[in-house]
């Protein structure tokens, strides 16, 4: 079974410390393409948290269509990922997987149980 870059860069960063691994110097394909740590532990937690929902098993489905290539371009450098197939994958986990925060925080709307103890 042959890994996408996604999961190479996944197995890399744990090989090299995971999270731990953002005092290590970085190359320079790393500063030109401004793949910060923090974006690169984003892409691997959404990625493991879509296999752990299993949305990342069999690959069959194929999607076509126009892009703009700056924008593939500017994606491509923000999260560090090279493959258009890779990239497509992590903003469709990402979308996925998004948790509905703000609709949630809207509903709250500046309330707080009378049970939560505050501490003061």
């Amino acid at each position: 079974m042959e890994l996408s870059n996604v999961e190479t860069a996944m197995k890399a960063l744990e090989k090299h410390g995971g999270e731990k691994s953002a005092k290590r110097p970085r190359s320079k394909r790393e500063l030109a393409s401004g793949n910060e740590p923090d974006i690169a532990l984003r892409v691997r937690s959404v990625m493991r948290a879509a296999d752990r929902a299993g949305m990342l098993g069999e690959k069959s489905h194929r999607i076509g269509g126009r892009i703009s290539p700056a924008l593939v371009e500017q994606a491509k450098k923000q999260t560090g990922i090279e493959a258009d197939s890779d990239l497509i994958e992590f903003a469709l986990a990402n979308i996925a997987l998004d948790d509905d925060f703000g609709r949630v925080l809207r509903e709250v709307n500046d309330t707080v149980s009378p049970d939560l103890k505050l501490g003061f």
